[in-house]
């Protein structure tokens, strides 16, 4: 494997996965998917409880909250969980720490950025405005934007069209293990963001990613201190 510097000196632009990687978005779900269980008569969920399966989806949030339930329930229940995400989407959701002040230093060495997410439009794009970074995003691109979603390349290919970057000099942060498949499908430098919602049976370390961050102050040193 290079060096990380040499890493750092092929990146030109930068793509992030939304839910677990760029933001905190689970405690929205986790109360949409609460809303929705005390409706058809479950037990509410903790947070810390299902927290790693916000990465995965609406459905896997639901499975995890309830892995013995027949899937026409659990997916009954997750219609009534979008409905209830569609009206707070946003509401508690925030930047992970220090991920403003990456953006914030991209934007000051015109490093241009964007998104990737499996998150449908109707979903991605009202987050991301509330976050206050439609204008900053130079690409978009959501889990319906193409005809695959990650782990395909189609997706990623296109951000690196929208970037006006190639696919090779382009890092991808996320926090799941399609995500970097993803990269890897796309020839992009692929980073794991531990910060992320990884549950106790993740191997990150097993994922096919060229550089790994433990936190997100480690991502926001790698860009800052290499500058120096």
């Amino acid at each position: 494997m290079a060096h990380t510097q040499e890493y750092r000196e092929n990146i030109h632009g930068v793509l992030f996965d939304l839910d677990g990687t760029l933001a905190d978005t689970a405690p929205d779900l986790v109360c949409a998917l609460n809303l929705s269980l005390a409706e058809s008569g479950h037990p509410q969920c903790h947070l810390h409880e299902v927290k790693h399966a916000a990465t995965h989806g609406s459905l896997a949030l639901v499975q995890t909250a309830l892995p013995n339930e027949p899937l026409e329930i659990q997916q009954a229940i997750q219609q009534q969980l979008l409905q209830h995400y569609h009206r707070i989407n946003g509401d508690n959701s925030e930047l992970f720490e220090h991920l403003a002040e990456l953006l914030d230093y991209l934007d000051e060495k015109h490093i241009p950025y964007g998104i990737v997410t499996n998150k449908h439009a109707r979903f991605a794009r009202p987050l991301i405005n509330k976050l206050s970074l439609t204008g900053r995003m130079k690409a978009i691109i959501s889990g319906d934007s193409t005809l695959h979603p990650k782990p395909h390349a189609a997706p990623m290919l296109l951000a690196a069209q929208q970037l006006h970057v190639e696919p090779n000099n382009i890092l991808y942060l996320g926090d799941a293990e399609r995500d970097l498949v993803a990269a890897q499908n796309a020839n992009m430098i692929g980073g794991a963001a531990h910060w992320g919602y990884l549950s106790d049976t993740d191997q990150p370390h097993n994922w096919p990613a060229q550089l790994h961050f433990k936190s997100s102050q480690c991502l926001l040193r790698y860009f800052v201190n290499e500058a120096k």
